[in-house]
């Protein structure tokens, strides 16, 4: 016996009836519905402490949504209607969007690839600065601090500074070419020591924290079959960087190497060096860390070094976070990493416009009332009310013709949104009056932890190899 389609009650006001009506008609869905406008003109105004006093038929529902920006408690509307209420799309033009993610909750909390964040500079820097930064890269997401050593400098505090990281409950990484500086680093208790090398491997024996080993020449992976094979005899636990180049210096020919060399060792766990990318390129980091994540999913890469050296590269290890998960979901879901979470989407967003010019004219014509209403399309920004639609690209061209000069509040708010309209329409990013620009996870940062521009060292360092 068949099951009944569900029914879907949706609530909407006066403006909105008609598109809502045709976009629901357009997309010839699977559950059945009904559209109810409550006697107001505009939904957006909708509140749920009003649905309650105006509703008094609910049609049959099985479910109702409401636009997305009705405001107030839903889970008691929900009890008192003795039905499920949900917020539907912020604009009308997403419902078929809305819908078609209804049947995929992909899983977040999961991911395979381990960040270490590296502290670039940590002879240069106190125990206590140590560890207020490993705090603010761990909220950030990463798995494993990497104390790095620097070449010809004294640090007398490393033993310190490892031991009170894992006093403080971290897992420790100690980063150095320097034979002297891992065997003391592993010996105060860190649980991974980078970088080995055919000549360091027998520190490996000295200490228990988990080798990462490189190429002894750089580029030869033959060279590391040697050190590869005394540590499985051994029954010992490492891992294996072949090195990721920065472009212009070996970058396509080293993605080579790391497939190559998964293609022969297709068990043994890798690490990438994605700093060597994200600091060296000057172009916006979340798109570089995509990327590179995406060939850690492909090629079974599960370690990643990051850093946040330069300034552009301040949201780093958040976006290698976001991406490590965004490309273990689609893995699981055999789907491509596209909408399954928008936080890597900091410039531009998926559907920026989702009205055309004659959508807005027609929008428009049906207003009767001086409040000012902005969108944005392909063409620019559209601003319009009763007395008329306006459209430019420069918002200064708008501002003559809004008459609003003796009116200082609604001039300044004019501006501002206006200013945002500008933003989203050159960037290609969704505008919603009233609301702020959403940046993804470039914005997603507690500026209170910490002062990004404190640790900043003067210099960048490239990976050591």
């Amino acid at each position: 016996m068949s099951k009944n389609p569900e029914h879907i009650l949706f609530l909407t006001g006066k403006l909105a009836e008609k598109q809502l009506c045709q976009i629901l008609e357009k997309m010839q869905p699977e559950f059945t519905y009904s559209v109810h406008q409550l006697g107001l003109k505009v939904a957006g105004l909708m509140t749920a402490e009003m649905i309650g006093r105006r509703l008094k038929d609910t049609f049959n529902a099985d479910k109702i949504i409401l636009p997305g920006r009705c405001r107030g408690d839903i889970d008691s509307l929900s009890a008192e209607l003795g039905l499920p209420i949900e917020r539907g799309p912020e604009e009308l033009k997403d419902l078929p969007l809305f819908f078609g993610k209804a049947a995929h909750h992909y899983d977040l909390s999961k991911y395979k690839v381990k960040i270490f964040a590296e502290i670039v500079d940590a002879p240069n820097v106190s125990v206590d600065d140590v560890v207020e930064r490993a705090y603010y890269y761990q909220q950030q997401g990463a798995d494993v601090i990497d104390i790095g050593c620097l070449p010809g400098t004294a640090f007398p505090h490393m033993e310190e500074t490892i031991l009170t990281l894992k006093q403080e409950g971290f897992t420790v990484s100690i980063d150095s070419l320097e034979d002297d500086d891992l065997l003391r680093g592993g010996k105060a208790g860190a649980d991974y020591m980078l970088s080995l090398t055919n000549k360091s491997i027998w520190i490996a024996d000295e200490v228990n924290a988990i080798p990462i080993i490189i190429p002894e020449k750089h580029g030869d992976l033959s060279s590391l079959d040697h050190a590869i094979s005394v540590l499985q005899a051994k029954n010992k636990m490492f891992i294996v960087d072949p090195i990721l180049d920065p472009i212009h210096f070996g970058f396509t020919e080293s993605i080579a190497r790391n497939f190559s060399f998964r293609q022969q060792y297709p068990e043994i766990e890798m690490m990438m060096g994605v700093g060597n990318i994200t600091e060296l390129t000057h172009a916006d980091t979340s798109g570089m860390n995509t990327l590179l994540l995406g060939m850690c999913s492909e090629m079974n890469i599960n370690h990643i070094l990051a850093t946040e050296v330069s300034q552009h590269a301040c949201r780093a290890i958040k976006e290698a976070d976001c991406a490590r998960r965004i490309m273990y979901a689609a893995e699981q879901n055999n789907t491509l990493p596209k909408h399954i979470d928008s936080s890597l989407m900091t410039v531009h967003d998926n559907s920026p416009f989702p009205y055309l010019l004659d959508e807005i004219e027609d929008l428009a014509s049906a207003i009767r009332d001086p409040s000012f209403r902005i969108q944005t399309s392909p063409k620019g920004m559209h601003i319009y009310n009763r007395d008329g639609l306006h459209t430019a690209t420069d918002p200064f061209d708008l501002f003559p013709l809004l008459k609003v000069e003796d009116d200082a509040s609604h001039a300044f708010y004019l501006g501002v949104e206006l200013a945002r309209a500008e933003i989203s329409w050159q960037l290609g990013k969704r505008f919603n009056q009233d609301q702020t620009l959403t940046w993804g996870c470039a914005t997603e940062l507690n500026q209170s932890t910490i002062d990004l521009h404190t640790f900043k060292p003067a210099g960048t360092t490239l990976q050591k190899n």
